[in-house]
């Protein structure tokens, strides 16, 4: 097992699945969700329109397309409401959730962005620790991808912590 933090572009990595970070409708949006459709091209959206969207905490799996990795696992995160509607929770299952169709899948690397940190909020450092307590026991490669400085230190300290 080896857990990776990187900072840069998901859609760039050589792995056998990356993570979208999606919206209930699986649709596209914007951050992570649009740069992975703009990176994988227009036959995902076909896809994604086949599959009917997908539920706040579970995690649903497409073809890569034109990206380098294998496999797209749309997963939808919690909006973060102050931390009293189940955040943490819907956050945790995001993670299990995707892992179950890699495993599904047979992948041994998977990349993940930073869920729900973007657009819906939710507190990097809270993110973080979920995140590294949800891969912890994967077999393979995890690679904790960070969209900008504060979510790669928030990586790099729950590391430290947990190291």
């Amino acid at each position: 097992m080896a857990i990776e933090i990187v900072r840069g572009d998901i859609t760039k990595l050589e792995v056998d699945a990356i993570v979208n970070a999606a919206n209930t409708s699986l649709l596209g949006g914007s951050g992570v969700d649009g740069a992975i459709h703009r990176a994988a091209g227009p036959d995902l959206l076909h896809e994604c329109r086949i599959l009917g969207g997908c539920k706040i905490g579970q995690a649903k799996v497409t073809g890569g397309y034109r990206l380098p990795a294998k496999w797209i696992i749309h997963t939808v995160g919690p909006y973060w409401n102050g931390g009293q509607n189940g955040e943490e929770a819907a956050l945790e299952s995001c993670y299990r959730e995707s892992l179950k169709r890699a495993a599904e899948k047979d992948c041994e690397s998977v990349a993940f962005p930073a869920i729900s940190c973007g657009i819906f909020k939710f507190p990097v450092d809270r993110a973080a620790e979920i995140a590294w307590r949800e891969v912890q026991t994967w077999p393979g490669t995890i690679i904790l991808v960070a969209f900008d400085g504060a979510v790669f230190e928030a990586y790099q300290r729950q590391r430290v912590r947990l190291n």
